[in-house]
């Protein structure tokens, strides 16, 4: 087993060889190669313990790294999440915008027929109206009319001629009737034309007719 330094225990016990004979080590000797295997003892208990100091802060550091990887993996699953909600809202907001484009172009649509029925409304009552009042202005006439034909001064003429009509009317419908009875001859009743109030009527019937006419 070797020593650091270039030394081992087997170096300090064999025998060294002075002027041809084998010699035991002196004291001195021995004295001084224990001093270097102390220091070589030294020089690598320090070089132990550095490197014990260097592998616990490679673990420290492994454990912060191990700590940061973990919490990055709980950051990324969170905004996974999040990518993964916003996308829902995403696609939700854009169906909602579809949906209501669609519902504006719909009541577009409805809007521009309730506006063309409006229209054809508005023209039907301004044709109705003007109708309307074509009617009135003619009533208006026909009573202007009427009002100059059966004004009061002109009231008792009408009258006069009106129950003259009616006079004359039933006097042509009595020369008719005798007209007719006289027609059928000796076959008629002898009685309603041996009457003389018949065949006066009959005569003076026929003179007011002539006068009418």
């Amino acid at each position: 087993m070797h020593e650091p330094g270039g030394f081992s225990i087997e170096d300090m016990i064999t025998p060294v060889k002075e002027g041809g004979e084998m010699q035991e080590p002196k004291v001195e000797q021995l004295m001084g190669k224990l001093r270097k295997l102390q220091q070589g003892k030294s020089a690598l208990e320090e070089e132990i313990k550095e490197l014990k100091s260097v592998n616990e802060s490679l673990q420290k550091e492994l454990e912060t790294l191990q700590t940061e990887a973990y919490q990055l993996e709980g950051d990324l699953k969170e905004k996974e999440e999040v990518c993964s909600k916003l996308q829902f809202h995403c696609e939700k907001s854009e169906q909602d915008s579809a949906r209501h484009l669609q519902q504006n172009k719909k009541s577009e649509e409805l809007l521009e027929q309730h506006r063309c029925e409006i229209q054809e409304l508005k023209l039907k009552h301004r044709k109705q109206r003007m109708r309307f009042e074509n009617q009135l202005h003619q009533l208006i006439e026909q009573h202007k009319n009427l009002h100059s034909v059966f004004t009061p001064e002109r009231l008792p003429d009408e009258i006069e001629t009106a129950t003259n009509a009616k006079g004359q009317l039933l006097s042509a419908g009595t020369l008719a009737r005798s007209m007719l009875l006289i027609a059928k001859g000796p076959s008629a009743n002898p009685q309603s034309l041996g009457e003389p109030s018949l065949l006066s009527d009959l005569v003076s019937h026929r003179v007011a007719w002539s006068g009418v006419a």
